[in-house]
Order: C-alpha cells, then sequence, then structure tokens
C-alpha cells in the first residue's frame, strides 16, 4: 500500500501480508479442522493454531509505520491525519457494519449505530457472525490513530525512555484490571486495554531504527531474520502449549504480559526484515507484494470466503486428513481470498484513498 506521506517500503507491504496471511489461515484452520480448541501438541505449529497473532503484528506495524512518517514530518497536523485515517478504513469497514446489521436485522437497535465507533465492546453486529467478525480490530486501530499525533510528537520531544515509561504504566494497568476482570484473558484479547501497548512497541521500533546505523542504514544479515522469526515460533509454540487462547479458562495469568511479549517479538521480526539486506525471490516478493496491498480487504472479508468454501466443501473436507484437508481447503479459499480482496480494494478502497493528501 502507497502512502503520500512516506516512501514505498515494499518490506512493509510484505510484512502485512504476513500479518493477514496468519489470521486467513488461523480461520481456515479452525473452521476446516480446529473447531476452535486448543491444540497443546502443536508446538511447531503454533502459529497456525495461534494465528490470531497476526493481528499483533498488524498493530506493531501501524506503531512503526506511523513513527516513522512522524519522524520525517513531525509537524503532523492532527485533522489531515485523521481525515486521511477515515478515508483509509471506513468505507470498507461501513460495508461489512451494513452486511452485519443486515444479518441481524431483527435485533438491531439504533444506539447499535455507535458500534462503528465501537466495534469490539459489548454485543457488537460484526461480532454476531463469523463473516464479520474480523472487523472487531477497527476501533481499536482507530484509537490509536485517535491520539497518534500526539504520541508521535511527544516521543520525539523526550526520546524513546519516555515510551518505555508510557509501555510500564501500561503494563501496570493490565496487571490491576486482571485482579478484577472475570474473563481476563478475552479482555486482554480484544480491548485497547491488551493491546494498546503493541502500537507503542511499534513505535519504540521505529526510534530503535533512527539511533541505530545499521538498522538505519539497512546492513541487517539474514541470520538477524531467521533468529527473529525462530523466536516467533518458538513463542507462539509456548503459547500453543501452555496457555491457548483456545483454552476454556477465562483467566490466564500469561496473558497479563502475553501482550506485550508478543509485541516486542513481532517488533524483533520487523526490524530484522525492515532492515534486512538482502530481498525476496521474485515470485515471494510479488506474492507478499500483492497480498499486503489488498490486506486490508482480506483481513476484513476472508471470513466471507472461508464461511462460502466450508460450506459446500465440508463434507468433502471431513473426509480427508488434516494436512490433505488443509491443503484442498487452502487452494479453494486463498486464491478466491485475493480475488475478492483485490476486486474489493481496486472497487472500494481505491477511490478514496486517491482523495488522501499530506499530513502536514
Amino acid at each position: 500500500m502507497r502512502s503520500v506521506n512516506i516512501k514505498y517500503d515494499p518490506k512493509l507491504d510484505h510484512l502485512r501480508g504476513g500479518a493477514a496471511l496468519l489470521v486467513f489461515f488461523y480461520h481456515l484452520f479452525h473452521i476446516v479442522r480446529g473447531h476452535w480448541h486448543a491444540y497443546p501438541h502443536a508446538f511447531l505449529f503454533g502459529w497456525l493454531v495461534e494465528g490470531h497473532t497476526g493481528v499483533a503484528l498488524f498493530f506493531v506495524l501501524s506503531g512503526y509505520l506511523f513513527m516513522r512518517i512522524a519522524l520525517d514530518a513531525p509537524d503532523i497536523e492532527w485533522r489531515a491525519f485523521m481525515r486521511n485515517r477515515v478515508l483509509r478504513i471506513y468505507p470498507l469497514f461501513v460495508v461489512v457494519f451494513i452486511v452485519a446489521i443486515s444479518i441481524g436485522r431483527d435485533a438491531f437497535r439504533p444506539a447499535d449505530v455507535l458500534y462503528l465507533l465501537f466495534s469490539n465492546l459489548g454485543v457488537a453486529p460484526t461480532s454476531n457472525s463469523f463473516i464479520t467478525g474480523a472487523a472487531w480490530t477497527i476501533s481499536i486501530e482507530f484509537s490509536f490513530y485517535l491520539v497518534f499525533p500526539f504520541l508521535g510528537r511527544f516521543a520525539i520531544r523526550n526520546g524513546i525512555g519516555w515510551l518505555l515509561r508510557l509501555i510500564a504504566l501500561w503494563l501496570l494497568f493490565r496487571c490491576a484490571a486482571y485482579a478484577v476482570a472475570p474473563n481476563a484473558t478475552h479482555m486482554y484479547f480484544s480491548t485497547l486495554l491488551g493491546r494498546f501497548d503493541q502500537f507503542l512497541v511499534g513505535m519504540a521500533c521505529a526510534l530503535i531504527v533512527q539511533r541505530a546505523a545499521p538498522l538505519r542504514e539497512r546492513r541487517l544479515s539474514g541470520l538477524w531474520l531467521v533468529g527473529a522469526v525462530a523466536l516467533a515460533v518458538l513463542l507462539l509454540g509456548a503459547l500453543a502449549t501452555w496457555a491457548s487462547y483456545q483454552l476454556p479458562q477465562p483467566k490466564q495469568p500469561v496473558w497479563v504480559v502475553w501482550g506485550l511479549v508478543e509485541a516486542w517479538m513481532w517488533g524483533a521480526v520487523v526490524l530484522a526484515y525492515a532492515c534486512w539486506r538482502g530481498a525476496l525471490p521474485r515470485v515471494a516478493d510479488r506474492f507478499l507484494g500483492e497480498v499486503g496491498e489488498t490486506s486490508y480487504s482480506l483481513y476484513l472479508l476472508h471470513g466471507m470466503v472461508i464461511s462460502l468454501v466450508a460450506q459446500f466443501g465440508l463434507p468433502f473436507l471431513d473426509r480427508l486428513g488434516t494436512a490433505a484437508a488443509m491443503a484442498v481447503a487452502t487452494l479453494a479459499a486463498l486464491p478466491l481470498g485475493m480475488l475478492v480482496a483485490r476486486v474489493s480494494y481496486e472497487t472500494i478502497e481505491s477511490p478514496w484513498l486517491r482523495m488522501r493528501g499530506r499530513y502536514h
């Protein structure tokens, strides 16, 4: 996705594509075979059975990207920034919201329109159906947008230490909430309290790049990237084994800190890949670039695609082993999902994106 406020970096599109694919395969696996159960013996496939972690990667990337923009142009105007953000996320989100309230038309109340701002709290219309369920993240993202121009200015003025202190304070808030929240795990997973520090970590990573010459000049070897990815695989494997989000326990102590650990885990991957001096093979570059450019549409609409594939294919897929069922489902759902995402991007997103302007 190209911006008028920063030089295009294909590696950031690759990372967006990776985040969207993590969420896509997470939902595909649990619809086709996983059925939203924990899989403690799938250590090396923790990235799949806990693929909801792609949401955290999206949030870290948002913090990283906007902090990079702020470092290049610290006088971001709040109105211009918010205008661009509304043009970026709301056209498609409103379409998904209309689908959601149409599905639940008999239960709709006029006050439900407010869920356009708070899609992850209470009984949001978008959360009542799997095909629109991914929209819960939008209000969290938008909440970060509301304060970022100020956060970016404060971080530039006060340095990374200020961000780290804010992250530490947020950890205190998380700990305090654990004691009184009856469903703490889901609270951390789905609210700003459990996610805001992930944006802050992304911002801190951008400041680290600015201050470290090997990172700023993109001189990291591939070993750093391999190490960062290996660490992510190990941590997600540990999560799947001992503290899966799919476990029935409503309060898991690990989740007090997991969101922050997850953020630094993805921050390491973002730094290692964005500052890697190498490049992907052309086929992988084009594939991830395509997925990354249309990642917002793929993210919001993939539930509809997976639901359709499952509706017609589950009787056949149920007769196959797990690996074969996932392979067949992927061959059916992923190309269709990418096609739908491309059509959505060109038809719904792109006309509004062309109306964006500079932040200052």
